[in-house]
């Protein structure tokens, strides 16, 4: 049986290469994870689809991190990703309303102004036209959104994005102290919401009501929140991998470029391409079953390569190659996952990264990259990330 170490150097610097040749061998592989059992990997596009709506696989609460928080906190830590069946259904029932394609559209406005608010501070750091635009737009920008969506006074947002920062580095003890302040400013924004109307997510999920009468209560939206806070910094990582990628490929920018209408289209080819998402949350057999000819005991883990699913060529033509007029009759991407847990804020992820990508290439009709490329990869064995986005702006 193949097996796949996250430790490997080959896996860390081309993750997509590196489960592409095992893909090829075999659709389910061995993943040794450090300080854990072995997983099992499943590497082509058709059988990690499948997995990822099974009923017999669950994600446990302890596929998360647990940082030392105060145990007031706690109860608000277990969120929609850790929860299976019936549980999951009901708050997906409930939430669902407030993060459809229609609502991330009538939110679009608002991001619109966020996106160019941010690039006017962008210039203002910039060094002889050269600016990183990690920590001064790709960074900010999903918590100010987060903040906009869930009405965060102004005067609290600095805090807020400061808050994103140590979530989305998802390490070392400023990561437990944010907790406290992040359940903090949830709780003052439902109850001011309660009180003054307005148009966001707050007031869709307390005016949310299923038919026989369940609503969320209080705790189940300030745990929402903090879901948001953790799962939202992904348009962080891939606004900078997808401008990493348009400028790399100058074909594909000078498409973009003639055809703007184009973008919804091609921020679905670049989260194929080139999103963060390398391996999806693992999931646990509930029972021994079978997988591609193979035994999985209960309880063993089983986790999706998104590297390696979305760059099956047994799903997609061409796959290594960035197209962002791919046909749409291909098969769709895994990057936000699939199933009962596909990624609740998907929507909202895709305006971001759209109206991101379509405001800096237009008011920076000659963007450049400032740096080689091979530098700027983060060595993230779960990631595929930017350490830094430095360019040359241009105007």
């Amino acid at each position: 049986m193949p097996e796949i170490d996250l430790t490997d150097a080959d896996v860390i610097r081309n993750p997509f290469a590196a489960y592409g040749r095992v893909r090829e061998e075999t659709a389910l592989a061995r993943l040794r994870v450090p300080g854990l059992d072995p997983w099992w990997v499943l590497t082509r596009h058709e059988q990690a689809r499948a997995m990822l709506s099974d009923p017999r696989f669950e994600i446990r609460a302890d596929s998360f991190m647990r940082p030392d928080v105060p145990d007031d906190c706690l109860p608000y830590m277990r969120t929609m990703s850790e929860m299976n069946g019936p549980e999951h259904a009901r708050m997906r029932k409930l939430v669902a309303p407030a993060f459809t394609p229609r609502r991330a559209a009538d939110f679009r406005p608002r991001i619109e102004s966020i996106v160019e608010g941010l690039l006017d501070t962008v210039e203002a750091h910039a060094d002889d036209g050269t600016v990183d635009l990690l920590p001064n737009f790709t960074r900010p920008l999903p918590m100010d959104v987060i903040c906009e969506w869930v009405g965060v006074p102004e005067e609290d947002r600095p805090r807020w994005r400061a808050y994103g920062a140590t979530v989305a580095a998802s390490a070392g003890p400023d990561f437990a102290k944010a907790i406290p302040g992040i359940m903090d400013g949830a709780k003052a924004a439902i109850a001011r919401r309660r009180t003054e109307p307005g148009d966001d997510l707050l007031a869709d999920l307390i005016a949310a009501q299923a038919e026989d009468g369940d609503r969320l209560t209080d705790a189940e939206m300030v745990t929402l929140v903090w879901h948001l806070v953790m799962a939202g910094q992904t348009p962080a990582n891939l606004i900078a991998n997808a401008v990493l990628a348009v400028l790399t490929h100058p074909d594909q920018l000078e498409t973009l470029r003639e055809d703007p209408d184009l973008m919804p289209g091609a921020v679905e080819e670049l989260m194929r391409w080139c999103g963060p998402t390398l391996l999806s949350i693992p999931r646990y057999a509930r029972e021994d079953t079978e997988l591609c000819g193979t035994r999985i005991r209960a309880g063993e883990a089983v986790v999706a390569s998104i590297a390696a699913a979305n760059r099956d060529p047994r799903a997609f033509s061409d796959p290594e190659s960035l197209d962002i007029t791919r046909p749409k009759g291909e098969a769709a991407h895994l990057g936000f996952a699939h199933g009962p847990h596909f990624c609740l804020g998907a929507s909202i992820a895709r305006v971001q990264t759209q109206v991101a990508l379509t405001t800096l290439l237009r008011r920076y009709p000659r963007l450049t990259l400032a740096s080689e490329p091979e530098e700027l990869r983060a060595p993230d064995p779960g990631t595929w990330r930017l350490t830094a986005l430095p360019v040359t702006l241009t105007p």
